[in-house]
């Protein structure tokens, strides 16, 4: 092992989810693993979620961080926004799920939700942005309909159901 490998990384650390270089984004990805586990852990300790709850809310949180943030975004998993939230949920999960489905979705944005009221725990980011983070999580209604709109585009109408939707 590297120095570097050995050295104790603060997970809570802003710094430490920079992307620059594809080796920045295997680092990164690795931290934000290491984040998941303490998350889990916190929400069956402090929390008292039964473990089927917590895995099920932390797997949310991993699809949207490690798949959507990290590696199709690049972003810092803590420079969150609600349209992020509002780019995955209503658009980047729709087109890239096989078939995309409300009760699937609901879980992840639950897991998001619960995430980044940790952070606040953590201050890692503020209970005012966590709280707008809540607010697009809860939009159900609207990503519902984006789901069957999306089920049912025909001919063009991919260009005007993409623009409907914040991206990030």
């Amino acid at each position: 092992m590297t120095e570097i490998e050995l050295t104790a990384i603060d997970i809570f650390d802003p710094k430490n989810y920079k992307i620059v270089t594809f080796e920045d984004e295997i680092k990164v990805d690795n931290n934000c693993k290491n984040l998941l586990i303490q998350y889990h852990q916190y929400l069956q300790s402090d929390k008292t979620i039964d473990p089927l709850t917590a895995g099920s809310m932390a797997g949310g949180a991993d699809f949207f961080l490690r798949d959507f943030m990290i590696d199709n975004r690049r972003k810092n998993v803590f420079a969150i926004s609600a349209d992020l939230v509002r780019g995955f949920a209503g658009n980047w999960y729709i087109v890239n799920t096989l078939e995309a489905n409300m009760v699937e979705l609901e879980s992840f944005l639950i897991g998001i939700a619960g995430f980044y009221n940790y952070c606040v725990i953590n201050k890692v980011v503020t209970s005012g942005l966590a709280e707008e983070v809540n607010q697009a999580c809860s939009e159900l209604d609207f990503y519902s309909q984006r789901i069957e709109a999306f089920n049912n585009l025909i001919d063009d109408g991919f260009t005007a159901w993409n623009k409907a939707c914040p991206q990030g």
